[in-house]
């Protein structure tokens, strides 16, 4: 009797390896655990690894530098953030560099016997202006970072680069009159003094991103023209006439009215500016949620602001009480208090409460839609939850406001 060979299971396809992207919630620049998760190693094997390269003629710094440039980010529409406080590292190692660069650059030092009196400096010239320019790189790189990284980022915003910025220009303008005050060479005067418009370069950056951004805003609104003028020769005009022929009452009319409306805000609304205040938005808001969901909404407004509707404080509230009304539910009141100083948001439910540290990572609505979002716009969130239910603080600072009174 012959023997069948036996039969060899099937050999299954390996999962497909995952796109080389940076990661949003990173480090520094999510290059490391980008390229980690690629590969499907440790990401602290990867980081090892560009650190010995780096060692080894400063191969891993060139590729690092590669990766990040031409790495994008992975997909998504929270901004990045970044965990490692990398504008104050900088700012530190400058406050070190700082005080050994002048002792080196003199040409004389104090002599600490007598006869009290300034002597000639042994000290290398060529390593004094090594820590000169290394010190003002370090400034430079820790205030442009500030402003084109920080700025942007969740975590920051555009307050904590204002202060690391007027930190590094103190700096430097202290580095500057201590120089002209010290027997110092004057020509070494002009690293600081570069340093200095290389701060302020980070300016021009961001007014030619605004030009550029509104000359793309000025042909948007150009060619958004065009076809609102073709739609309304055409398919507004259509839909006018369906309902002259079907009748008012009829589905096809009702059908044709809604679409008419849908189509005009599209075309119209999206261009005029709002004309609510923050009041009246999350007092409409309200009534929505509350056809929509079980709750009871209560907005009281103790000020009038000038914040309009189409803010981010704005949208801030309309995203907090969105989540009360969706995981709490009951009883949800709204506090809008204007004052001279700004305008403070407080949303509270009596919901069971979250703890937000637990909420998992790729759930960004209160992370993103309402921390970073404040945060980008120059305000604040605070999130306090415990079994009584949630309380959302929004705050937003230098708006104009006035008083019931006066309105």
């Amino acid at each position: 009797m012959s023997s069948s060979p036996l039969l060899s299971p099937p050999r299954l396809a390996p999962p497909p390896r995952p796109e080389l992207t940076r990661v949003r919630e990173c480090l520094i620049s999510g290059t490391a655990a980008g390229l980690a998760r690629h590969l499907g190693a440790r990401v602290w094997m990867v980081r090892m690894l560009f650190l010995a390269l780096t060692l080894l003629g400063g191969t891993g710094l060139l590729l690092y530098l590669w990766c990040w440039v031409f790495t994008p980010w992975e997909p998504g529409e929270a901004a990045p953030s970044r965990r490692a406080p990398v504008a104050w590292v900088m700012l530190i190692a400058a406050m070190v560099l700082d005080l050994l660069v002048l002792p080196e650059l003199s040409d004389y030092r104090f002599a600490m016997s007598p006869p009290w009196a300034y002597e000639p400096n042994g000290g290398s010239t060529v390593l004094g202006i090594t820590i000169l320019l290394m010190l003002v790189a370090l400034l430079v790189s820790a205030a442009l970072w500030a402003d084109l990284v920080d700025r942007h980022d969740a975590a920051r915003g555009p307050r904590h680069a204002a202060v690391v910025r007027i930190i590094a220009i103190g700096l430097i303008l202290w580095l500057l009159v201590a120089m002209l005050v010290q027997p110092i060479n004057r020509v070494y005067l002009l690293v600081p003094f570069a340093g200095l418009l290389a701060m302020f370069s980070s300016s021009l950056i961001h007014r030619w991103r605004e030009l550029s951004g509104e000359r793309v805003r000025r042909i948007r609104e150009e060619q958004r023209s065009e076809m609102a003028a073709h739609l309304h020769d055409s398919v507004l005009q259509t839909l006018a006439l369906i309902q002259n022929r079907a009748g008012a009452s009829s589905e096809a009319a009702r059908l044709a009215r809604a679409q008419e409306r849908e189509l005009r805000a599209w075309l119209y609304d999206g261009d005029a500016p709002a004309d609510s205040d923050l009041a009246t938005d999350l007092r409409d808001y309200a009534g929505a949620l509350e056809l929509d969901y079980p709750v009871r909404i209560e907005v009281v407004s103790a000020g009038l602001s000038t914040e309009r509707a189409s803010g981010e404080l704005a949208a801030a509230a309309r995203e907090a009480m969105l989540n009360a009304a969706r995981h709490a539910g009951g009883e949800i009141s709204v506090y809008i208090e204007g004052a001279a100083t700004g305008v403070d948001v407080f949303i509270r439910d009596r919901g069971a409460g979250f703890d937000l540290d637990a909420v998992p990572g790729d759930r960004l609505g209160v992370r993103q839609s309402i921390i970073g979002r404040m945060r980008r716009t120059g305000g604040s969130a605070r999130v306090r939850s415990d079994e009584g239910g949630t309380e959302v603080h929004l705050q937003i600072v230098g708006v104009q406001t006035r008083t019931a009174e006066d309105a």
